[in-house]
């Protein structure tokens, strides 16, 4: 039986990675994908954000697979190559905030695990925008972009020529083996991200021989925190829209993201924001179904968040 083809789609927080996750499941390739989808806030919201599809998802909440979670990867891969029916390959969206070296590990220091599949790439988003302050502050977006096999510089219509030179520059100075394409909307040929065959273990072991020692990558998620909140009382679009512009006008710099999704009085459709700092989008996302009980989802996460203070404020947006 020939090993299940993986692909890693990590990226640090707001790059893109559902977006282009949804690409995948939307476009017409003939292939059949399990796909794993790892939060970091205790309430899982990206598996409400995946396009609907003939794949199976699986969410992994409330801990980063490259830590707290590992275990539950392992598991979670493990069923999938036990049971019946044949799958073209597995998709795993990792957290923003995921060190890709300890993910990567799993694929060969759980023997079942390196016997019955095989990393097929690491595929790395990143935001053009946000970038060099992202690596300013995390480790792991550097990493993210120093074991990657392809890089796609997301959002290029968010920054000038200038911006874009720059991101360029810092990746390649990170990762000169990788493959770097640039996007907007993560519209890049999907031949460029699935089926790559480009994950090369022997070329990671050159470069940092102790690689698949374990304690080689430990790190810890200490500095940063998530606040989530949810209600079954529907919210008031008009009072949302006003606090959620303030409150990143005011603490945009501490959010490194932000997304939710809203149910809104005789709306049919989800109404789904996602940010990044102090930029925010709104949009209508898939509809509720009938029998669904329609739940507000928010999740923030960022550095000295006042989690009282975000409580309140949301509670004040509910419809009384």
């Amino acid at each position: 039986m020939l090993p299940i083809p993986v692909t890693v789609l990590t990226g640090y927080l707001g790059a893109g990675k559902t977006t282009l996750l949804n690409r995948i499941l939307t476009e017409n390739h003939g292939k059949r994908y399990a796909v794993i989808v790892n939060e970091f806030g205790e309430v899982g919201i990206d598996n409400e954000l995946v396009a609907h599809s003939d794949e199976e998802i699986f969410e992994m909440n409330n801990g980063c697979i490259c830590c707290t979670v590992r275990g539950d990867l392992i598991r979670m891969v493990g069923g999938l190559i036990r049971r019946k029916g044949s799958l073209d390959g597995v998709l795993i969206e990792t957290t923003g905030l995921a060190d890709p070296a300890p993910v990567i590990q799993t694929f060969f220091l759980d023997q079942e695990t390196k016997e019955r599949t095989a990393l097929d790439a690491v595929v790395t988003l990143v935001d053009a925008r946000h970038f060099e302050g992202q690596l300013g502050r995390s480790q792991e977006a550097r990493e993210q972009v120093v074991f990657a096999d392809a890089v796609i510089i997301n959002k290029t219509d968010l920054v000038d020529e200038a911006g874009l030179a720059r991101a360029l520059e810092a990746v390649k100075s990170l990762n000169p083996r990788a493959e770097v394409m640039t996007s907007s909307r993560c519209d890049v040929p999907l031949d460029k991200v699935l089926a790559r065959r480009s994950f090369d273990l022997m070329k990671l072991l050159d470069i940092e021989p102790d690689f698949l020692d374990e304690g080689a990558h430990e790190h810890s998620h200490d500095t940063v925190q998530s606040v989530s909140m949810t209600s079954d009382k529907p919210v008031d679009f008009e009072k949302f829209k006003t606090w959620i512009g303030e409150y990143l006008n005011d603490h945009g710099q501490h959010v490194y993201r932000c997304k939710g999704i809203l149910s809104i009085p005789d709306e049919r459709q989800r109404l789904v924001f996602q940010g990044v700092h102090m930029l925010v989008e709104m949009g209508f996302g898939q509809p509720w179904k009938e029998d669904e009980s329609r739940v507000s989802k928010v999740v923030f996460i960022g550095r000295n968040l006042d989690r009282l203070a975000l409580q309140i404020a949301f509670r004040d947006c509910l419809v009384k």
